[in-house]
């Protein structure tokens, strides 16, 4: 191992260890060697990694910059490794994948078994959130992104399409009163997030044109489970992806309304990824493996309920 790499691979064990024993203890060699490596790494920066005390090991700021590009420099010699020897090993390494939660928790996790079976040396790192993170700094290798993609420094792959359903629970219509046009929505509860406007505007079919209405949410929700959860409990009215509620309407728990205004509110699900030359073979079989098993799924939420 070339010196420089391998005095790196040393110093980001020692960071994720804590410690100079812990990282020896990982690397079978002694704390004193370790020490030396980390030493000798720092006299050629120049400047010191870390902070060191008798009761802890911290980062100084030059230390956590390295350390965030030291991950990356090694990351790119085993995704080199692999990419030569494709033919011959098996897709190995940590996975680091977002998506948000509806996505992650409906039609993700109960793919992971099989996934796992496949592909045993795949270590997954699972980070589930419908806020919007930096796939850079976050390192993600794969992200499920809805809508629009705006970061041109990403690729993508379409894994399909969902159409959207305004839905409530049979018990708050029984309270309420079923809407029969978009505009009775003014007198309902309807249930909006609070990562984007209070006022949101969801598009409906009038007159042949789809027109957006304007609608206060007075119950506001940070991610897709929470407010699936506050509409099941028949606090309001919500508008959701098809692909995250099908099943509860199929059970009877939802009741999809408005249906005949529905102007085929649809919106594209992507796997994003860094626009590398080489892809890592963990993320494209995993990418592989979304189209084959999520493509079929979401090809059924894009089209409309009889």
């Amino acid at each position: 191992m070339d010196s420089r790499s391998g005095e790196m691979f040393v110093f980001v064990r020692v960071v994720q260890a804590g410690s100079f024993s812990g990282a020896a203890n990982s690397l079978d060699l002694s704390p004193s060697a370790v020490s030396k490596l980390v030493t000798r790494l720092e006299e050629r920066l120049g400047t010191a990694l870390f902070l060191r005390s008798t009761r802890e090991l911290s980062l100084t700021t030059e230390g956590k910059d390295f350390y965030e590009s030291a991950i990356r420099i090694l990351e790119d010699i085993d995704e080199a490794e692999q990419a030569i020897g494709a033919g011959s090993s098996e897709p190995k390494g940590v996975l680091r994948v977002n998506a948000s939660l509806p996505f992650g928790t409906r039609l993700l996790l109960p793919l992971l078994p099989e996934f796992r079976t496949r592909y045993p040396l795949i270590d997954l790192d699972l980070s589930f959130t419908d806020s919007v993170v930096d796939l850079t700094k976050e390192r993600v290798d794969v992200a499920v992104r809805v809508g629009k993609l705006s970061d041109a420094s990403f690729k993508a792959r379409l894994l399909g399409q969902s159409r959207y359903a305004v839905v409530a629970s049979p018990g708050y219509l029984a309270r309420s009163g079923t809407p029969a046009k978009p505009t009775d929505l003014h007198n309902h509860v309807c249930l909006g997030f609070n990562f984007r406007r209070s006022v949101s505007q969801w598009p409906f079919l009038v007159d042949g044109e789809s027109k957006p209405l304007s609608l206060y949410g007075s119950l506001l929700a940070n991610n897709g489970e929470t407010m699936l959860e506050m509409t099941l409990l028949g606090l309001g009215i919500s508008r959701l992806g098809r692909f995250h509620v099908d099943e509860e309407i199929q059970a009877g728990r939802l009741v999809e309304v408005l249906q005949e205004f529905n102007p085929g509110d649809i919106e594209e699900l992507h796997a994003v990824f860094p626009a590398k030359r080489h892809m890592a073979r963990r993320v494209r079989v995993f990418i592989d493996y979304l189209a084959e098993k999520v493509s079929p799924r979401l090809e059924t939420a894009a089209k409309p309920r009889p």
